[in-house]
């Protein structure tokens, strides 16, 4: 018996065989297993192909594929190929999904653009362009290591791009601007966007700490703008999970002063809001959800995947009929077929396409009408 081959077998086989079920707990929680067990294999499944393969041809060429056990261990590989391409396929249903939010919620065409297979297949670990410069660690407040943003931009700076403000995930607890969406900050500051990832104070702070932090973000956006070519009149607030609540709560809450003690008077209004797996429950008592602010609001796209196991499919529907209801504007709203939690971790080929229509939703944004 292999046991080396086993065991990566064995470790794939599982992983896979968990994403492809999906299973999800009752309720909401920060911490379900099976996020744990899937979020990687279920964005990335190209990699755990590879490894598979490499371990295979490495057992093969030692022989141990004569066994009988060395025999039984390949075909579990095979049927984890079976699953690993039901995972890729759930991938490719996010194209069609994106494609429907835009035409339900307002009725555009979108047009996607080719994939990047290159970069899915050989690089979605790689975020970093050419175009692009990264200014790190800019103080934006008075809270240390938690008041510091970092801005993307393209190196020649034109002027007028659309302005992207994003807010990690992490449950208020933990998490930094190093970790999601670094595949879309990239790619939108190649499209002269000014991109800003900020961090914010996480526990022990509480509501509304976290909330007056991202208020300050949109305020120094705005007033620096200039700076990196951004458009101070079309700024899009942006988060994962616990970032989702921020972007949904400060459209819902523009210029409220309880967000805004002691810049009362500076401008934290937005043109639109994007929420990726959002957590939009509340945080300590009355007021301190979205679904506790519904009302008329910004255009709003709201991306969540049916398997997320952290944050349940079901909460962003909750939202979503909420703001429809309460709201003149559209809310738009892309359901991905078998996504996870945690979906804008990597270069990946479902992410892809949720980057294409932050891309249309920006410039839609900007526009306000026209097909993309």
């Amino acid at each position: 018996m292999p046991i080396g081959y086993a065991i990566t077998v064995a470790l794939i086989a599982f992983c896979t065989a968990v994403a492809v079920i999906g299973p999800r707990p009752p309720h909401t929680t920060p911490s379900f297993w099976g996020f744990w067990v899937t979020f990687q294999i279920n964005e990335v499944p190209f990699v755990a192909l590879y490894v598979l393969a490499a371990s295979s041809l490495l057992a093969f060429s030692q022989g141990d594929l004569a066994s009988p056990g060395g025999i039984e261990i390949f075909g579990f590989a095979v049927l984890t190929v079976v699953g690993l391409v039901v995972l890729v396929q759930r991938a490719v249903l996010a194209g069609p999904a994106v494609r429907r939010a835009f035409a339900e919620g307002a009725g555009i065409e979108l047009t996607l653009r080719p994939r990047p297979w290159a970069h899915i297949l050989l690089a979605p670990f790689g975020y970093r362009r050419r175009e692009v410069a990264r200014i790190r660690n800019i103080s934006y407040g008075d809270a240390g290591k938690h008041n510091l943003l970092d801005v993307y931009h393209q190196r020649d700076r034109p002027a007028g791009g659309p302005i992207l403000v994003f807010f990690h995930g992490g449950g208020f607890r933990i998490g930094s601007k190093n970790r999601e969406a670094r595949a879309m900050l990239n790619r939108l500051a190649a499209q002269g966007w000014m991109c800003v990832n900020a961090n914010y104070r996480l526990a022990p702070a509480q509501y509304p700490d976290h909330h007056v932090d991202a208020k300050k973000v949109v305020a120094w956006a705005r007033s620096h703008a200039a700076e990196y070519g951004g458009d101070p009149r079309t700024i899009v607030v942006s988060g994962s999970s616990a970032g989702g609540h921020l972007a949904t709560m400060i459209a819902l809450t523009p210029n409220d002063p309880v967000f805004q003690p002691g810049f009362e008077d500076e401008d934290t209004s937005v043109a639109a809001a994007i929420g990726f797996g959002g957590y939009y429950g509340r945080l300590d008592g009355p007021g301190s959800s979205p679904l506790d602010r519904l009302g008329d609001a910004p255009p709003i796209l709201i991306v969540h995947g049916t398997n997320d196991s952290s944050v349940l499919v079901e909460d962003a529907r909750e939202l979503v009929g909420g703001l429809r209801a309460a709201s003149a504007q559209p809310v738009l709203y892309a359901e991905l077929p078998g996504g996870q939690h945690g979906f804008d971790l990597y270069f990946s080929l479902r992410y892809t396409y949720v980057i294409d229509a932050v891309a249309a939703f920006g410039s839609w944004v900007s526009t306000r009408g026209g097909t993309l």
